[in-house]
């Protein structure tokens, strides 16, 4: 949180070393793979409803803002304090240093969640913090409006009875916008989901890995990136880079510093899909991302997939269902012929794959939950076994 202080006066806690209470979010069922990641950053992490709190000065921000691979956005805890009623949202929001966070002409967009609150209208909410921010700054503040875009301020209000919580974004655009992925296919999985996918099921980035129904190529890409121990973050923009205690030379660093960290990908990393408009896509977002050497994308049926590498592997996949199978005859029959593939060529690979319950009884194979999760609006869960050996 930070140290509140009078009109126009900034606190010692914008300087780099200052601590702040930070907030990854992350997707839901995956908090625990997010909280595993913000510990591998040297930080402890704190599981909370939504995500994984913890803290950080500008590096720690800035580092899980870049090698983060699971999280929707990073926040910083600005503000926090009780109100019993709509004026005080307004005095007490004017209480905190805005003009680190709300540059001149930027627009500020205000989300706000009520918990059994009085302050239930969360319109109302918004209005007066925007209204607070404004007499902080002694300047008007544009709201935003229509869809979130580049060059806005993201708040974040949390109201459970008469205590405020309000948090500014870190990130901008959402963590799953690597920069890479412009070519896109039917029923696409984001970055994030296929990250954590990955890093819940325990794939070390060092074992053969195929994708069966590759799509845009998310899962190969992002294995690579694992593989490689590139930072996810590491071609985008976020944005920080535009508040005032924004330290260029440390971000300068630390991006350096992760580009020095990558290693050459070893493991056979290959996706597959029976759609060429996909194989393309997933190619051409590969070479967008640096990793065309490092993965392998091929036209191929389910019947007609050979293992990869010199060992059992991985196989990884989101294969179709429900709107979104892509297979002539249904998610079933796709189901199905994976698991009588898995079963007749790849004896001994261990087997990840994200659908709903209905549906896991038609690969044939025993498989344990690992995590219930949301895939474009639908509940699906994440499900990990191993092939039969003969």
């Amino acid at each position: 949180m930070q140290a509140r202080g009078e009109r126009g006066e900034t606190t010692g806690r914008a300087a780099s070393g200052t601590v702040h209470r930070l907030f990854a979010v992350a997707p839901p069922g995956l908090e625990a793979v997010t909280a595993r990641e913000v510990e591998t950053l040297g930080t402890p992490g704190r599981v909370r409803p939504g995500g994984v709190e913890f803290r950080g000065d500008l590096r720690g921000l800035y580092r899980a803002n870049l090698h983060l691979r699971t999280a929707h956005r990073v926040l910083v805890r600005v503000a926090a304090f009780a109100a019993p009623g709509l004026a005080a949202v307004a005095r007490e929001t004017a209480r905190y240093p805005w003009e680190i966070y709300v540059p001149a002409g930027c627009p500020v967009r205000v989300r706000v969640t009520a918990h059994r609150s009085r302050l239930y209208h969360t319109g109302a909410v918004a209005e007066r913090v925007l209204r607070g921010i404004a007499d902080r700054l002694g300047r008007s503040v544009e709201p935003a409006s229509g869809p979130s875009g580049a060059g806005e301020v993201l708040l974040v209000v949390r109201v459970a009875g008469s205590h405020l919580q309000v948090s500014v974004d870190s990130s901008g655009a959402h963590l799953h916008r690597r920069g890479w992925r412009r070519a896109h296919a039917a029923a696409s999985l984001r970055e994030t989901l296929a990250a954590g996918m990955l890093l819940a099921a325990g794939w070390d980035g060092t074992a053969p890995l195929l994708d069966p129904f590759c799509g845009a190529g998310t899962i190969a890409v992002e294995a690579a990136f694992i593989a490689a121990g590139r930072a996810p973050g590491i071609a985008r923009s976020f944005a920080f880079e535009a508040w005032r205690n924004f330290d260029p030379a440390l971000f300068d660093e630390l991006r350096e510093l992760a580009r020095r960290q990558e290693r050459p990908v070893t493991a056979a990393i290959r996706g597959a899909d029976l759609d060429p408009r996909a194989v393309r896509a997933a190619r051409a977002n590969a070479a967008r991302a640096g990793v065309a050497e490092a993965v392998t994308f091929l036209r191929a049926p389910v019947e007609a997939l050979e293992p990869v590498g010199d060992a059992p592997g991985w196989i990884v996949s989101d294969p179709p269902y429900g709107r979104r199978s892509r297979v002539p005859g249904g998610a079933e029959r796709a189901w199905a012929a994976l698991g009588r593939r898995l079963r007749r060529r790849f004896s001994g690979w261990r087997v990840v794959v994200l659908g709903p319950d209905r549906l896991a009884p038609a690969l044939g194979l025993p498989l344990e939950p690992l995590a219930l999760l949301d895939n474009g609006g639908l509940k699906v869960r994440l499900l990990r076994g191993r092939v039969p050996g003969r």
